[in-house]
């Protein structure tokens, strides 16, 4: 699964993207991001506040309570606005 990070998540992290495996009991996005949380202090900074995250599997929008199933993307990014 890769993984696309954006704006200040990807700051904290220090990576644009990356490709991962998570194991079986990651269900949701939610799970993902708990399941990345310790995978490296940037990950932990990012993540410290999930209610602060946006989310999108395969480019649709979803909430953090999405199954990711069998997803190729998952992206990450901060609420966004228009103007």
């Amino acid at each position: 699964m890769k993984l696309l990070y954006f704006a200040w998540v990807r700051e904290r992290i220090g990576l644009p993207e990356e490709d991962v495996t998570p194991p079986a009991h990651v269900a949701t996005v939610a799970d993902l991001i708990a399941w990345l949380t310790p995978r490296s202090p940037g990950h932990a900074v990012a993540f410290v506040d999930p209610a602060r995250l946006r989310a999108a599997v395969d480019q649709a929008f979803v909430a953090l309570d999405a199954p990711i199933g069998e997803a190729h993307e998952v992206a990450i990014f901060p609420p966004v606005t228009g103007g």
